[in-house]
């Protein structure tokens, strides 16, 4: 299983992903599942995947081999709106080639994706991709996305983040989402990948990794958690009909 997150703010985007893949406890690798396509000064593109992890890195196999081809690809495309239709295309094609040989051995082969990024001329946009090739846009109202699994960090997403959260307030919550889902599910794990992107710069950043231990993360994360447990603490006691 996987765990991504992206954020579709007034200042920017925000993407993170896990990097655990199992097929089980004695089959547990590291795989990077946030994968970045642009040219400087024109557009950033970045994919987030989870699911089936044969067919998700034929996708991005794909996309990354048609760069140099002559039809249109992820550095062609006119609109991020564009490219989530090229993505899905991608995966579908990708599906007709292998899921015959599978399909009746109850093989899921399904993968989705998180598309966000800024194409010169137009606003930044992030995009869900569904396994079967179709996707929604982000909006003011509903400004992230998640995929794989997402139950656990959902919460604290919910009550702090809004289209106009800072990109730095935003990548706090991010990363405290991403704790909650790692107490809570193995099949979740470090090392963490994250990239932020300020909107209209068109630059392509390098991105940061976070690894087990990290100083940041491990600060915020024990001062989340001796907050909840001071919070707890200070709620009123529940009123007497409370106990029956």
């Amino acid at each position: 299983m996987t765990y991504c997150v992206a954020m579709n703010l007034a200042g920017g985007l925000v993407f993170v992903s896990d990097s655990r893949t199992n097929a089980g406890v004695d089959h547990i690798a590291t795989f990077r599942k946030l994968h970045v396509f642009g040219v400087p000064g024109e557009r950033l593109i970045v994919l987030q995947s989870a699911g089936n992890l044969a067919t998700s890195q034929s996708v991005i196999s794909l996309l990354r081999h048609r760069l140099n081809g002559e039809g249109e690809h992820l550095h062609t495309v006119s609109s991020l709106f564009a490219a989530a239709t090229l993505v899905g295309d991608t995966v579908r094609e990708v599906l007709s080639r292998t899921g015959g040989a599978t399909l009746t051995q109850g093989v899921d082969l399904g993968c989705s994706f998180l598309l966000g990024g800024q194409i010169r001329g137009e606003a930044p946009a992030l995009y869900n991709l569904y396994p079967q090739g179709n996707f929604i846009a982000s909006t003011e109202d509903t400004p992230y996305f998640q995929i794989g699994e997402s139950k656990y960090g959902k919460p604290i997403l919910d009550r702090a983040l809004s289209h106009q959260t800072s990109l730095q307030q935003a990548l706090r919550c991010a990363l405290i989402s991403f704790d909650s889902t790692i107490r809570s599910n193995l099949s979740v794990g470090m090392p963490l990948d994250l990239l932020v992107y300020r909107a209209n710069s068109l630059e392509l950043p390098t991105g940061f990794r976070v690894h087990e231990g990290d100083a940041y993360f491990e600060e915020i994360r024990q001062q989340w958690c001796s907050g909840l447990r001071q919070l707890l603490g200070q709620l009123p006691p529940p009123p007497g009909d409370y106990w029956g």
